[in-house]
């Protein structure tokens, strides 16, 4: 089939790479417009526009994926389908109309669990031990279409979201491909998703990623996971933000509640339940750093000092 690959951040790279590989063609990629990005917020290109440019694609960049410009272009272009992951916009009725096999999104999570636009974070936070990724035909409902197929994947104890995304985004890429060559040979039908509690999964915010001692340390290593790499979790030390990496550990100790304390080489902190070892921090404005190093600059006391 002729394709318009639709998607924007590094997670949808490798299925535009694996639809590169396969016997389709892509035709032109469509992604966000260029947006500020590290640490200096310069303006650049998407990680799908510099793979699609590295490959010689056409790049589309609509301010909006319903502007009459974009439009006439991509009915031009006459795709038969338009696989997309994780663009990053709504796409209008008039533009899920243009290919005739209509528009095939990749989502990272066992539809109807999490629709939205953080599915693996939400996953991690409420604990699941499995999820998985979808491939559907949009439809104007927020992640509500017709489902061609899915594959599943566990959830470890000690994923991040990055971890997690990094493996759904490999598997994901294959099962995409899998689906355009279904539908090419008429094989796959799509069908209603099947019946069950539908969750959502809307952006995890800055304050989403604040650590809340006061829950159990199971759950408080479960926010820090699902907010690894971004936004990053964070709490605060005398009114001045740390940001906070993964876990080095639940420990037997017996500290309260957002109570920082050092006990030899560990940097303990309380929940509602056991006390966690602080793995590496980040003082706002410093670079990341084991918190045990962090610590030895705090000279702290025997009661040590509280996180908020």
């Amino acid at each position: 089939m002729r394709l318009v690959f639709a998607g924007t951040p590094a997670a949808a790279v490798p299925s535009l790479d694996a639809l590169l590989r396969s016997r389709h063609e892509v035709a032109a990629v469509i992604t966000r417009p260029d947006a500020p990005a590290g640490r200096g917020l310069r303006v650049a290109p998407s990680p799908v526009a510099q793979r699609a440019e590295s490959a010689g694609l056409e790049v589309l960049r609509p301010g909006k994926p319903g502007d009459a410009d974009f439009l006439a272009r991509l009915r031009q272009i006459e795709p038969d389908c338009c696989p997309v992951v994780a663009y990053g916009a709504l796409i209008p009725q008039r533009t899920l109309d243009v290919p005739p096999h209509g528009w095939v999104n990749l989502h990272f999570s066992l539809l109807p669990a999490w629709r939205g636009a953080a599915p693996v974070q939400h996953a991690i936070l409420r604990g699941d031990d499995v999820t998985g990724a979808t491939t559907f035909r949009l439809v104007a409902e927020l992640d509500a279409g017709p489902v061609f197929g899915v594959v599943t994947e566990q959830i470890k104890p000690s994923d991040t979201a990055g971890d997690l995304l990094g493996r759904l985004a490999a598997s994901g890429a294959e099962l995409l491909v899998a689906t355009m060559d279904g539908i090419e040979s008429g094989e796959l039908t799509a069908r209603p998703q099947p019946e069950g509690e539908v969750t959502l999964a809307p952006k995890v915010t800055a304050e989403d990623a604040r650590v809340r001692w006061s829950e159990p340390a199971a759950a408080v290593s479960r926010r820090v996971r699902a907010c690894t790499p971004a936004p990053g979790a964070w709490t605060e030390l005398n009114g001045a933000r740390l940001k906070l990496w993964p876990f080095a550990g639940i420990a037997a100790d017996d500290v309260p509640s957002g109570r920082l304390c050092v006990r030899g080489s560990r940097v303990l902190v309380g929940t509602a339940t056991q006390p966690v070892q602080l793995g590496d921090v980040q003082p706002d404005g410093k670079r990341r750093m084991p918190a045990a190093d962090w610590a030895r600059g705090l000279r702290l006391d025997a009661s040590g000092a509280v996180l908020g």
